[in-house]
């Protein structure tokens, strides 16, 4: 059967009846569409009557909020799926409930594809049922002009479901602050406006069941705040985070498919409070177990300048079924960027002028990154490592080819009495000055790419099919100019700094004050295409290095 980009899955079954199918059910979706899936909620419609079904209202109880949040879980085994649930005919308790639209939906992937649950009574692909819901499917939304229909059953029958009774009610997943024992069955309250926030980075099934219950609760007015600037220096690699204005525009469109009603103010959020902490027309906060007690204190702060309270609304964490070590055990952006590492960010310089048989990876990081045990690690994996340092070296001693043009440009005075250049009084004469340091330069690192040309042919003497250069100025020096790639070594400034301080015995602002003359590790991850980084044990560093030399193995040119 053919596999569509975008699909709609219309559900039909009562949700206590559907949550146990629920798995099956994803999974044979996820069998024919390999990108966006659409989630239309429609308990109780026959699909197998000569009239035609409309959309109708479904009351926002616990138990809806409960089941999105069960099936974002459950749809987070299908990690390419992008897994939208429509909000437009879920509706909270309310005096100022909009109507239903009579308008058709657009949607920002209109499906190519319509799926459902529905049973006929003989398991078959029975033409009249799905007409109707193909007319449904238009009727609601903007779908593709060849819009095909499947019935999912019985492809998840009933021989795949767990053995538990129908009536289990699913688990409690969302808290209101109130005290009040909550029932399924309850009706949620709504509100006119309400605000939601965090990094939002790489928009997961977490952040969707965090995004859907705020929309549920808002009628009008959603605010979004999205961590930004100084919010960002805690995350764990945030050199691998996306950018602030692509971080909005996925969640712009994820919220728009989801409820195109509400008006979204998304906004920097540059402090703990954010629009929460001040916005008197604000009656509700959507936090995690994570953030309640942030929610909590912007309730301590609105009291302070005389605001009422926020209704705070809790929302549990999704655990992460297949999270490896060191990666937290939920659903989190932090382990998707940890995934990340060892990868191919972007596609490989082509380098037609070096030769065919090597493949060249430019190794670099800010100072105390771990750059140069990561370059042990890939020479025992069969790589021929040319250390620059050990170049310059080379270049500076007497009679090497950098030697007599730094004596010219910079006097004798900066000699040992053996003649050999005193590096320490070389670099006090050029740090902190552009002009004397761009001398220098000149002079020696088109040497240094010289030695580097020269060891990259004694590499392909020995046989080695990867050369790696280690060097920290590589982007500085415009080396990536003869690598296909480059990888960078990270590490937080303040780890940085305190190894700096423990090798080389310098105090924390020459530490500090070395790290500023060099590119930040967020400019050199943003001219890279591998990333590795050596904050965890060793074997954990092992194992991401070994899984981007596999990598590299497979998309490295094969030779004749």
């Amino acid at each position: 059967m053919a596999v569509f980009r975008s699909g709609l899955l219309v559900l039909t079954t009562p949700l206590a009846s559907l949550a146990p199918r629920l798995a099956p059910i994803l999974t044979s979706a996820a069998r024919l569409v390999n990108h966006t899936l659409y989630v239309h909620l429609q308990p109780g419609m026959s699909l197998g009557g000569p009239a035609q079904p409309q959309s109708s209202l479904v009351q926002a109880t616990f138990e809806v909020l409960d089941f999105i949040t069960h099936l974002y879980a459950g749809a987070d085994v299908h990690r390419h799926l992008d897994v939208r649930v429509l909000l437009t005919n879920i509706g909270a308790k309310s005096a100022f409930l909009p109507p239903l639209p009579s308008s058709v939906q657009n949607l920002a992937h209109p499906p190519e594809v319509v799926l459902t649950d529905f049973q006929t009574l003989d398991g078959s692909q029975y033409n009249p049922v799905k007409q109707q819901l193909e007319r449904y499917a238009t009727s609601c939304y903007s779908c593709c002009p060849q819009l095909a229909s499947v019935l999912l059953y019985p492809d998840y029958g009933p021989g795949e479901l767990p053995v538990e009774s129908l009536d289990v009610p699913l688990p409690s997943t969302i808290r209101p602050a109130s005290p009040v024992a909550r029932s399924p069955k309850q009706p949620v309250r709504g509100y006119h406006r309400g605000a939601v926030g965090g990094t939002f980075d790489r928009l997961h099934n977490a952040h969707k069941v965090l995004l859907s219950v705020a929309c549920i609760l808002a009628q009008e007015q959603l605010v979004v705040g999205v961590a930004d600037k100084d919010l960002l220096k805690s995350k764990l690699l945030p050199e691998l985070l996306q950018p602030y204005a692509e971080r909005v525009d996925h969640l712009s469109e994820f919220l728009v498919d989801i409820k195109p009603s509400l008006t979204f103010d998304i906004i920097p959020l540059l402090d703990p409070y954010g629009p929460a902490g001040s916005d008197p027309s604000l009656e509700f906060l959507v936090v995690s177990e994570e953030t309640y007690r942030g929610g909590m204190a912007v309730n301590r702060f609105r009291l302070e300048n005389d605001l009422e309270e926020l209704a705070l609304y809790q929302i549990q964490l999704l655990k992460d079924q297949s999270h490896k070590e060191n990666e937290e055990d939920k659903v989190s952006s932090s382990s998707f960027r940890q995934q990340m590492l060892g990868t191919l960010l972007r596609p490989p310089y082509k380098r037609p002028e070096l030769p065919a048989q090597l493949y060249v990876i430019g190794l670099t990081g800010i100072s105390g990154s771990g750059k140069s045990s990561v370059a042990q690690r890939l020479k025992g994996l069969g790589a021929y490592v040319i250390d620059s340092d050990q170049l310059g070296h080379r270049a500076y001693a007497p009679g090497g080819p950098a030697y007599q043009p730094v004596v010219e440009a910079f006097g004798t005075d900066i000699l040992h009495k053996d003649g050999i250049i005193n590096r320490k009084v070389l670099g006090s004469r050029v740090f902190g000055n552009k002009k004397q340091l761009k001398i220098l330069t000149d002079i020696v690192w088109p040497v240094i790419a010289k030695l580097a040309r020269e060891e990259m042919a004694q590499a392909m003497a020995e046989g080695k099919h990867v050369c790696v250069v280690d060097a920290a100025m590589l982007l500085e020096a415009g080396w990536q100019n003869m690598v296909h790639e480059v990888w960078t070594v990270v590490i937080p400034e303040t780890e940085a700094i305190r190894r700096i301080m423990e090798r080389d015995g310098l105090s924390e602002a020459a530490a500090q004050s070395r790290l500023q003359s060099q590119m930040s590790g967020q400019q050199l991850v943003d001219q890279s295409h591998v990333v590795l980084s050596t904050l965890w044990a060793p074997h954990v560093t092992q194992g991401q290095v070994e899984k981007a030399w596999a990598l590299l193995q497979k998309r490295m040119p094969q030779s004749p």
